[in-house]
């Protein structure tokens, strides 16, 4: 029998994380990314997907009194974002054949379902010729121990990565990329 590959995240995926730190806006290539919304010193922009219909989305921004370090350890905090995310219903993370996987399921109002996510997730700080970045990468995964549960919707196909540094002064300077796609399912 053969042995599948370990999952996990490239050096290069996190070095192109870095480098979205220095793009003004999104890179044109693969397709055409449209500003959404730009507020507050946020710009976010959205590509559409033809083939699923649903949109990546690229955001770019600082927090003027937060270093870059706190804001990785907040986002990297499980056990906080319970204190705070009201949406939180179930978020842990758990060991299945060695790799660390995080299941997450998430409160929708009335009458939608919730939609819950099975993933890895990794934190790197990394010195890009001289400049620390902290860098968060995740991704889904379908793990047996955590199968789908009735009535919740299974986000499938999930990625996100975030890079942050220092803005030079109090804060920090981020960016984060972000898809998912969930498959509804027919309720009895």
């Amino acid at each position: 029998m053969e042995e599948a590959p370990p999952r996990g995240f490239s050096e290069e995926q996190f070095r192109a994380a870095c480098r979205e730190l220095d793009q003004p806006a999104p890179a044109a290539a693969g397709g055409a990314w449209q500003l959404l919304v730009e507020s507050m010193g946020v710009r976010i922009y959205r590509l559409l997907h033809e083939q699923s219909g649903l949109y990546e989305y690229k955001v770019f921004g600082g927090l003027a009194d937060c270093p870059p370090e706190l804001c990785a350890d907040v986002y990297m905090d499980l056990d906080f974002r319970k204190q705070w995310d009201q949406y939180v219903k179930e978020l842990y993370e758990k060991t299945y054949d060695g790799e660390k996987i995080i299941y997450w399921e998430v409160k929708y109002p009335f009458p939608l379902s919730n939609r819950d996510y099975v993933y890895i997730r990794e934190c790197r700080v990394m010195d890009v010729d001289g400049r620390k970045i902290w860098v968060v990468l995740a991704q889904s995964v379908s793990v047996p121990q955590c199968p789908e549960k009735p009535g919740i919707i299974r986000v499938k196909s999930y990625k996100q990565s975030l890079a942050i540094e220092s803005d030079g002064k109090t804060g920090s300077k981020e960016w984060c990329a972000y898809f998912l796609e969930g498959h509804a399912k027919s309720l009895p």
